[in-house]
């Protein structure tokens, strides 16, 4: 202890002892280190993956709410579309929403939430979306109602062309979603981008309804009559909403006889 309190020699001899024992103790605590090294790593590799997990999930969610949001946004849209068309409109018109479509690709058929129970519908009754019209009402039930669009083979639409009058038919061309001109002449003053409107006959429609847009005009100096063909205005295949219309007192159509044409008839 003397030598030690006066003397450096016991400090540098506790110094080298310390030396040479490190590499033991290092040796001593290398498994306890290893093991609790270890230990951290696959702790933060197991926190670190059910964060991961848990990130991919609320991704997932925020992505469906995304998805939701954006087609509650179109369809209110949509829905603005349809008042705005209907404040253009001087008919009463009422709201209604497709349930169902018919898979038949001959028939253009569509199903909507509205019948009698709600109002005072009908036979004939003319249905538009927010562009043009889609068809007429053929089968009216207490709870829902059957529309006949107008790109269906039976559909048979009065129009006219905006640009100078001209009258003529429009019939549904069944599968290509397209409407056909029958009847016109060669020489008819018909040109492709023409707008078709309702032109009011046949008691069904009101006048002045955007319907089609011709996009073909075809002729043969061998046939009689050339082939014109249009492509609705309304979105036909993707409109979900819809409006009844109620015409006007003076173009309401006679319920005591069909007035509106048919593709029979016209042919």
């Amino acid at each position: 202890m003397t030598l030690d309190q006066r003397t450096d020699y016991i400090q540098s001899l506790r110094s080298g002892l310390a030396t040479v024992v490190y590499p033991i103790q290092y040796l001593v605590n290398l498994p306890r280190e290893f093991a609790d090294w270890g230990s951290d790593t696959f702790s933060s590799r197991r926190e670190l993956q059910e964060q991961n997990q848990q990130l991919r999930t609320q991704n997932q969610l925020l992505q469906a709410q995304v998805q939701k949001m954006t087609f509650i946004e179109s369809e209110n849209r949509h829905l603005r579309e349809l008042l705005k068309s209907s404040k253009r409109s001087s008919e009463r018109v009422l709201i209604g929403e497709l349930l169902s479509v018919d898979l038949d690709p001959f028939r253009k058929q569509v199903v909507i939430n509205k019948g009698s129970s709600d109002e005072k519908l009908y036979v004939g009754q003319p249905i538009v979306d927010a562009y043009g019209v889609m068809g007429k009402l053929v089968h009216v039930y207490k709870y829902n109602s059957t529309a006949m669009l107008i790109t269906d083979p039976n559909h048979a639409l009065p129009v006219q062309v905006i640009r100078n009058g001209l009258r003529a038919i429009a019939v549904g061309h069944g599968s290509d979603g397209l409407l056909e001109l029958p009847h016109l002449p060669n020489n008819a003053d018909i040109q492709v981008g023409d707008l078709l409107v309702t032109s009011g006959l046949g008691c069904v429609f009101p006048v002045g309804y955007p319907a089609a847009r011709v996009v073909e005009v075809n002729t043969n100096p061998s046939l009689p009559f050339a082939r014109v063909l249009a492509e609705p205005i309304a979105r036909l295949d993707r409109s979900r909403e819809v409006l009844l219309v109620w015409p006007t007192d003076e173009s309401l159509p006679d319920m005591s006889r069909p007035c509106d044409f048919t593709a029979e008839e016209i042919q």
